[in-house]
């Protein structure tokens, strides 16, 4: 027999079997819900925060908190009554990088791309529905134009997030598009119906530029990256001053572009 999440269970599981397995279940979800909260604020934050911020009782946050700090997964940080990621995440973390060929070939073109060009580059993918920056190289420019891997910015905020949800159904993009994604830091208000419209005219035209929707001084130029099945699997950015001339914009969008099929897996 099988559960709903389709794992196999014993047709002859007692109360007391059940019970132990459903508090394992509530005890990792918990697990799952401390390390997102930790990568969502991107410090080491107090036990007492923490368990505000998972909604679960401060003893048995420190019970799991203790367990993850033992098995390496988390370490107290400064006075030791804060905690964060342990040393054991980054190497499983550098594992999966090399062990993901797009991700591995994407972070060199990311570099190249930066040096070339001396702007800000990225590589981007979904990630739980959010646009998520996972791999970013600095530009040489002495006004150094912020940007950090593991970032996730609302989708309608980004030239990505046009790409990446380039051939979805409406009513998916609708599911994966709050109200509040649609409200952009300076308070403006996108309308759904010219995002998506955006997500056909991107997708159709292989690349997407959106100026002023971060902040009011840069704009960004992203190419689509598919897989073999022909999907969006990623982009790749760069992100420049918004008084970028229109000639060189499309100098960089051109180079974005062959940088990008070269990431494509074909056939």
């Amino acid at each position: 027999m099988q559960d709903g999440n389709g794992l196999a269970v014993r047709p002859d599981a007692g109360p007391d079997e059940d019970r132990i397995a459903g508090s394992r279940e509530k005890g990792l979800n918990r697990v799952l819900h401390i390390l997102e909260f930790l990568h969502a604020n991107q410090r080491a934050i107090g036990i007492g925060d923490l368990a505000k911020g998972v909604n679960a009782p401060r003893s048995t946050i420190y019970t799991l908190v203790r367990s993850l700090v033992d098995a390496g997964l988390l370490e107290m940080a400064g006075d030791g009554n804060r905690v964060y990621f342990g040393k054991k995440l980054y190497l499983y973390g550098m594992d999966y990088v090399r062990g993901n060929d797009l991700l591995r070939r994407g972070r060199q073109e990311v570099d190249n791309l930066s040096r070339e060009t001396g702007e800000t580059s990225e590589l981007c993918m979904l990630q739980n529905g959010r646009y998520t920056i996972v791999h970013s190289s600095p530009g040489t420019r002495p006004f150094r134009i912020s940007s950090a891997t593991g970032l996730q910015i609302p989708l309608p905020w980004t030239a990505s997030g046009r790409l990446l949800l380039a051939g979805f159904e409406r009513a998916v993009i609708e599911d994966m598009v709050s109200e509040d994604d649609l409200v952009l830091p300076d308070g403006r208000r996108l309308l759904l119906d010219d995002f998506i419209e955006d997500i056909a005219t991107a997708g159709a035209a292989g690349y997407c530029v959106t100026s002023g929707l971060v902040d009011a001084y840069t704009k960004c130029l992203a190419a689509p990256v598919f897989s073999a099945a022909g999907k969006v699997e990623a982009t790749i950015c760069l992100v420049v001053p918004i008084d970028t001339s229109e000639e060189k914009t499309g100098d960089l969008i051109a180079l974005l572009r062959e940088r990008a099929a070269r990431l494509s897996i074909t056939g």
